[in-house]
């Protein structure tokens, strides 16, 4: 009967073992697979919470992101908060929604093996009533992310969501 117990108990010991190794494998994978995205400039930044500068900070329900590649950022991203200037009324323009291919984006090295991108869309057109003049986007090695949006005629809104492969 010890003998049993014993054989049980090392059988257990080497497969906790096994599923600890296993899952710091999986992290390791995941983060290579995020560095890999980042500095290749192909992914998207899915948004799960909107953090007004005024009011609630919201859960997002519907699928909202910022698609970034070497060549175009394609934002559709909600909008809460303050504007100075906006669409005309019974318009369904709102929300943080372009596509440009004229930006600069630059890329620093963060904490914790992180990343902060700083996105500065270059075709600004002042008159525009949801013009975006700089974005934000701070990443963690883990693919966490938070994207702060700042726009010439409206309050800065922060989002907070993750990284996922581009497709």
């Amino acid at each position: 009967m010890k003998r049993l117990v014993k054989i049980t108990l090392m059988l257990g010991v080497a497969f906790a073992t096994a599923g600890i190794a296993s899952a710091q494998n999986s992290k390791a994978d995941k983060k290579e697979k995020i560095k890999e995205m980042v500095e290749g400039n192909r992914y998207f930044f899915e948004a799960d919470y909107a953090v007004p500068q005024r009011g609630e900070s919201r859960q997002l329900t519907d699928m909202y992101d910022l698609k970034i590649s070497k060549d175009s950022i394609t934002a559709y991203l909600p909008y809460f908060g303050r504007a100075y200037m906006a669409p005309n009324p019974g318009s369904d323009e709102g929300g943080i929604k372009f596509t440009t291919t004229d930006f600069s984006y630059n890329e620093k090295q963060g904490k914790k093996g992180g990343w902060q991108i700083s996105i500065k869309p270059k075709d600004n057109n002042m008159n525009n009533w949801r013009d975006v003049q700089q974005m934000q986007l701070d990443i963690s090695a883990d693919g966490y992310a938070s994207l702060e949006v700042i726009s010439s005629h409206r309050d800065p809104i922060l989002f907070q969501g993750s990284i996922v492969a581009k497709e």
